[in-house]
């Protein structure tokens, strides 16, 4: 009886401690949405580089990814405003931007990576991937969406509007349990 007593204490607990971080990445998922600039998003990635995204060579298997281009002055701007945004999070976290590749079906990529390489979407190495359905969601309705795929992470994604107001990509607040990478600089 006691065990599973100390086991409810300890479960409530997380699931609390969960509920805190969920609540500060929703917060800093909020900020992202009217901070960052979805025309400057849309500039990142060189036309050039967007023709090679989906294109297949037997010839050259790495012909996208060698062909990967990004326009500084957009890239770096964003880059910078996503570094600031995860310094709101009261743990370590990352803020991610994510494009949709116009494919079918529907694709993604993530055009901007940070400090501590967290995502519960993004595969290493990949250039592009299928969108998976939270991210469909948050781009087709605009609403921000928690994710807790991967055990001891939390993602909040939020939509980027551009200055018509139109969804142009999303970002990915997320944060993970164990220690703080933060600790690990030097």
């Amino acid at each position: 009886m006691t065990f599973k007593f100390v086991l409810l204490l300890a479960a409530t607990g997380l699931f609390a401690q969960q509920d805190k971080r969920a609540s500060a990445l929703d917060r800093v998922a909020q900020v992202a949405t009217v901070m960052i600039d979805g025309d400057t998003c849309r500039r990142i990635q060189t036309p050039r580089s967007a023709q090679y995204l989906l294109q297949k060579d037997a010839r050259d298997p790495w012909r996208a990814s060698d062909n990967f281009d990004v326009n500084d002055e957009a890239f770096i701007q964003t880059k910078k405003t996503l570094m600031r945004l995860a310094r709101l999070c009261p743990e370590a976290c990352d803020v991610n931007l994510w494009m949709p590749v116009p494919s079918d079906p529907p694709g993604i990529q993530i055009l901007i990576r940070n400090v501590h390489e967290m995502s519960q979407f993004w595969t290493w190495g990949d250039l592009h991937q299928e969108m998976p359905s939270e991210m469909k969601r948050v781009l087709d309705t605009g609403e921000r969406v928690t994710v807790s795929r991967r055990p001891g992470m939390i993602s909040v994604l939020a939509p980027v509007l551009d200055s018509v107001g139109d969804i142009v990509c999303l970002v990915e607040v997320v944060s993970q349990v164990g220690p703080d990478p933060r600790e690990n600089v030097k």
